[in-house]
């Protein structure tokens, strides 16, 4: 219905804009890592929308990319995640890091999102999963352009990944720190593990 709204930040909290647009006050829903990324009151910005239409709501979504809202549309699809479950999670995860957890799976690291729960995790996982590729996320996309590998394919990726996960990594964030490390072929487990744990801190 609206595809995006411009104007200037009058107010932020932790779950809402508002917006000035020629005079009249948006209020508009946003995540917690959105208000962490919006410039300060009395800035112009733009905010793709997502608008929910009820008998007796009409509230807007606000999103800072394209790609957060169409990842957020793809999460409401899931039975039991409305707007408000699918704010929590991009909340707490950005879009490639939704994307690892569920490629790989990662129920611990969605279930983080306050109101999501290990079985509504799992729900997201098994409906989304064929929805979504490792080309969609920044580093699949720069890896695939190197002509490179996409998955921990080797037994030394394997291994580093393991032991991430051992130290408490979720799976999805220590395939992803694995796959960003550099020169990674010329590598045994114990380096890519070293070289892992610094991508993360």
């Amino acid at each position: 219905m609206i595809a995006y709204i411009k104007g200037i930040v009058e107010d932020i909290s932790e779950d809402n804009v508002v917006l000035d647009v020629h005079d009249i006050g948006y209020n508009v829903k946003i995540s917690a890592d959105t208000a962490g990324r919006l410039p300060g009151a009395g800035e112009l910005v733009k905010l793709y929308t997502y608008t929910l239409v009820k008998e007796d709501t009409f509230q807007l979504y606000g999103f800072l990319t394209r790609d957060e809202l169409e990842l957020f549309k793809l999460c409401i699809t899931v039975s039991g995640i409305g707007p408000k479950g699918a704010q929590a999670i991009l909340s707490v995860m950005d879009t490639d890091s939704l994307r690892f957890a569920i490629m790989s799976g990662d129920v611990k690291a969605i279930s983080k999102a306050p109101g999501i729960g290990k079985r509504t995790a799992e729900r997201l996982i098994l409906e989304l999963k064929g929805k979504i590729t490792m080309e969609d996320t920044s580093i699949g996309k720069e890896i695939i352009s190197q002509g490179g590998s996409v998955v921990a394919d080797t037994d030394q990726k394997r291994e580093a990944v393991e032991a991430l996960v051992s130290l408490g990594y979720g799976q999805a964030e220590s395939l992803k720190a694995v796959n960003s490390i550099e020169n990674i072929d010329e590598m045994d487990s114990g380096t890519i593990l070293k070289a892992a744990l610094k991508k993360i801190f």
